[in-house]
């Protein structure tokens, strides 16, 4: 594996773990989903995410702060609220970095043991 390829791998291991970890809360993931059903400009308040979710508004609060740090989900002030919606360019990319986190490959020669590993005795 070359030394672009590493460093492109490793960054995006690391975006793709800001995304797992962003995700792995219920609550959160919730959120996420109710604000995905959303089409602009139909965003939600905080008062109305915590009714739907049966949590309090400084939770939402909370759980909008870590969404809102990796990108995925945007506010705009409407009157006295800010309403919440998913960032969809965003949302494209994360979706296209779970799934190669998750994807099957063919094993190439970059990830073979024998580069890792001591090799056996024929006497072992």
């Amino acid at each position: 594996m070359s030394m672009e390829s590493k460093e492109q791998f490793r960054e995006n291991t690391d975006e793709q773990a800001a995304v797992f970890s962003a995700l792995a809360d219920p609550t959160r993931l919730k959120l996420v989903k109710f604000l995905c059903r959303q089409r602009d400009p139909d965003a939600l308040c905080v008062n109305a995410l915590a009714g739907l979710l049966g949590v309090t508004q400084s939770a939402v609060s909370q759980h909008l702060r870590v969404l809102k740090a990796i990108g995925l989900v945007k506010g705009e002030r409407r009157g006295y609220h800010i309403h919440y919606f998913v960032n969809q360019d965003v949302l494209e990319k994360y979706r296209e970095l779970t799934s190669a986190a998750l994807s099957i490959e063919e094993p190439g020669e970059e990830q073979s043991c024998q580069e890792y590993c001591p090799k056996m005795s024929k006497e072992g």
